[in-house]
């Protein structure tokens, strides 16, 4: 194979991480041609849509058309952001490949220096997500939590434009891949300086900061070649995440943070899971690296033990 095409959302984020999937496979093949193509998913055709509705992306609202595309073999990858993939995947279709991690986090981006706990009772956060929604009614019940659509640059145009707005909560991978300078502590949006602090106390979305690369699971020729900027670690710690979301019958709009660590042969993980009760249920185990499948399942059993 002398040309690769990867299949690609048009945002500004997806194009930003498949610029890293080609830097990377040019980087290990150079004589490889590498190039990508646009695809319009429904999500970014229909902002209507609220995400933490069930089904929404349970459904694929972000990959059905990429991985259509794969099936008629007009593309050889698709690029995802791991989080918008649900856990069970068309017929054919495989995760053959993730890269590096990036950083997890989830990053308000506020008005205050103080972070979370400098928003005044009875402040306003935007968030799409549900996980982060339930996460901050449960630090701070006093907050009005607000839903917001758009991609990165829209949501804090958003944010520039409310002037009643305590801030937004966007993840640290993101902006850092857009070019955005998280680790100084500030956000420039609009000619506007925002504070930019991470909320530790909240645990991410499963595959959070992962960027994957789905394919067809009988070409093994693309696998081939993709095995060269696959990263092992990071594929055992999705897979207990996304087997424990996967086990709890969830899509991405679940209520469910996970934090996962290897260290040596030993990976934990750790998880909360907001269901009908303001407070979360917790669940913690570790276990061997080389199977991250039985350590979600003693998580799983944990959780719903309570």
């Amino acid at each position: 194979m002398k040309k690769l095409i990867l299949g690609t959302r048009g945002s500004a984020l997806a194009l930003a991480q498949t610029e890293i999937v080609k830097a990377g496979l040019i980087a290990a093949h150079p004589d490889l041609q590498v190039e990508h193509r646009v695809i319009q998913t429904t999500g970014d055709l229909r902002l209507d849509v609220k995400l933490n509705e069930p089904g929404s992306l349970d459904k694929g609202l972000f990959t059905k058309e990429l991985e259509e595309e794969l099936l008629k073999q007009n593309i050889h990858a698709a690029v995802h952001s791991l989080k918008d993939l649900p856990t069970t995947l068309p017929d054919g279709l495989v995760i053959s490949t993730v890269l590096p991690r990036a950083e997890t986090a989830d990053i308000l981006i506020g008005k205050s220096p103080l972070g979370l706990h400098g928003i005044p009772p009875g402040g306003i956060i935007a968030t799409s997500s549900e996980r982060r929604k339930r996460h901050l009614q449960w630090l701070r019940p006093d907050l009005q939590i607000i839903a917001i659509r758009g991609n990165v640059p829209t949501r804090l145009r958003k944010l520039t434009e409310a002037e009643e707005w305590g801030g937004i909560i966007l993840a640290q991978a993101g902006l850092e891949r857009l070019g955005y300078d998280v680790a100084s502590g500030h956000i420039e949006a609009e000619n506007i300086t925002f504070f930019a602090t991470s909320i530790e106390e909240m645990l991410p979305a499963p595959g959070q900061g992962a960027i994957a690369l789905e394919t067809r699971a009988n070409d093994t020729e693309t696998h081939a070649i993709l095995s060269a900027i696959h990263h092992a670690e990071t594929y055992a710690r999705i897979t207990a995440e996304r087997t424990l979301l996967k086990r709890m019958d969830g899509g991405c709009h679940m209520p469910l943070g996970v934090r996962t660590v290897i260290e040596g042969d030993s990976l934990t993980l750790e998880a909360l899971f907001f269901d009908s009760d303001p407070e979360p249920r917790k669940g913690f185990a570790s276990g061997s690296v080389s199977e991250p499948e039985c350590l979600a399942e003693e998580v799983y059993r944990i959780l719903h033990a309570k």
